[in-house]
């Protein structure tokens, strides 16, 4: 078989990185800056986009293999804002903040 046929039958993993340049670059603009300095009242020293940067340049070193591999892990180990409480404990918080509201209107 072709490696043509092997490349329909397992569509390749494409890494970019052109998205954490683009982060990068936008970073060093006076616009960027100036946000930052008036939200946060120092300057961004854009230190996680080049961190962010170079891992992506860094996972386009390894076998797509390895890749997916590090990819799922890294998915799995985030953690989502909705998994830290349970439905029950949502409730009793949501009423410990918002429980004198209810019944007005």
């Amino acid at each position: 078989m072709s490696s043509d046929g092997e490349e329909a039958a397992a569509p390749r993993l494409r890494l970019s990185c052109y998205k954490h340049f683009d982060m990068l670059w936008f970073c060093y603009t006076p616009a960027h800056q100036l946000q930052q300095y008036y939200r946060l009242g120092t300057l961004d020293n854009c230190s996680q986009k080049w961190s962010a940067l170079y891992d992506c340049l860094n996972l386009k070193t390894k076998r797509t293999s390895a890749i997916e591999d590090i990819l799922e892990t890294r998915e799995k180990s985030e953690h989502h804002i909705w998994t830290f409480r349970s439905p029950h404990e949502a409730k009793s918080h949501w009423r410990k903040l918002f429980g004198h509201l209810e019944g007005q209107e």
